[in-house]
């Protein structure tokens, strides 16, 4: 993300009041959910007050902030919603498939998965809550 980023000023007396892009707000939040990341980092490096920063973070999950195509390639797995002491067990011709259980939440992976997607799921996970 090396790319310069335009800022606009707004009117206002006395005050400086700038108005950001929506690509721009759509980029610093892209920035925030990278891991190891924080809010606060990404609003000092760009001298953005660290609450614009989550306000657009709050825009781009109601879906009014659109935010850049991820660089890393997007994985997929199916969802299926239901009491978890009521499904059945992950095993698929007779290979039992990775559970990754938090509370009421059962995530079961595909046969085989390797160690790093297991890892990725988790930290998904660990970051939605």
């Amino acid at each position: 993300m090396e790319s310069a980023l335009e800022l606009l000023p707004g009117g206002g007396r006395g005050r400086c009041n700038r108005k950001w892009p929506d690509e721009v707000k759509a980029r610093i939040v892209a920035e925030t959910l990278m891991p190891g990341v924080t809010v606060n980092a990404v609003a000092r490096r760009y001298g953005v007050p660290a609450n614009h920063v989550s306000s657009w973070r709050t825009l781009a999950r109601k879906g009014r902030l659109v935010l850049p195509a991820p660089e890393d390639p997007v994985e997929f797995a199916a969802l299926m919603l239901g009491p978890a002491e009521d499904a059945p067990r992950a095993e698929v011709d007779g290979v039992v498939r990775p559970e990754i259980v938090a509370g009421e939440v059962v995530i079961r992976l595909e046969a085989g998965a390797s160690a790093e997607r297991i890892a990725s799921v988790v930290r998904a996970l660990v970051a939605s809550r």
